[in-house]
């Protein structure tokens, strides 16, 4: 399965197209990562256990997009976009949406 941001392959004819297809991750923070990445936001440098957290669902949402598109007997996903968004009543949760265009490629 190619997955890719473009709206075209080099080299690659776009025999079907299938429709839009997207996977949703939903991760939420706990208490631990939020204190340690106070602790980072003070003395400086990147928030691991965020960016691990982020790559996760990032992965998830890809990883699912890509199932549903081959349900639908695609073998490639174009022009695909991630969002990010915080959720909860706290923005404790992160939700990360992948979304692209399912097809077929020869």
């Amino acid at each position: 399965m190619i997955l890719t941001t473009t709206n075209a392959l080099d080299g690659k004819k776009i025999e079907t197209y299938y429709g839009i297809v997207s996977g949703e991750a939903i991760i939420g923070a706990n208490l631990f990562k939020d204190i340690f990445a106070s602790i980072t936001d003070i003395v400086g440098g990147r928030a691991g256990s965020y960016e691990r957290v982020l790559k996760e669902a990032k992965e998830n949402a890809l990883n699912e997009m890509q199932a549903n598109a081959e349900r639908m007997g695609a073998n490639a996903v174009i022009g695909i976009d991630l969002d990010y968004e915080s959720l909860g009543s706290n923005n404790s949760m992160l939700m990360v949406t992948a979304c692209g265009t399912a097809v077929r490629i020869v």
